[in-house]
């Protein structure tokens, strides 16, 4: 286990006992969800990417594209977490 693993553990074992049980039970989705990913990115054939690959460079060349920052701008949610380190 990670030292920043122990010291989020370490501070949830101050929380309440439902307080608790909710962040478990997020953590636990996530690492399912993580889990369910991983198995369809393994899954995906070189010719499914090649399609992929095919439709965004045809959308790309018709113009028919949004920056990803209009899509996802950056939140200050996604900047706090990236001030999070290890050493923290």
């Amino acid at each position: 286990m990670t030292e920043l693993l122990e010291r989020a553990i370490a501070q949830l074992k101050t929380l309440p006992v439902a307080e608790q049980d909710a962040i478990a039970a997020r953590l636990l989705a996530e690492i399912e969800d993580e889990r369910a990913w991983k198995a369809q990115f393994e899954s995906t054939t070189d010719a499914q990417w090649d399609r992929l690959a095919d439709m965004v460079r045809q959308e790309i060349a018709a113009g028919d594209i949004t920056p990803l920052g209009d899509v996802f701008p950056l939140s200050n949610e996604v900047k706090c977490y990236e001030g999070i380190s290890q050493e923290t």
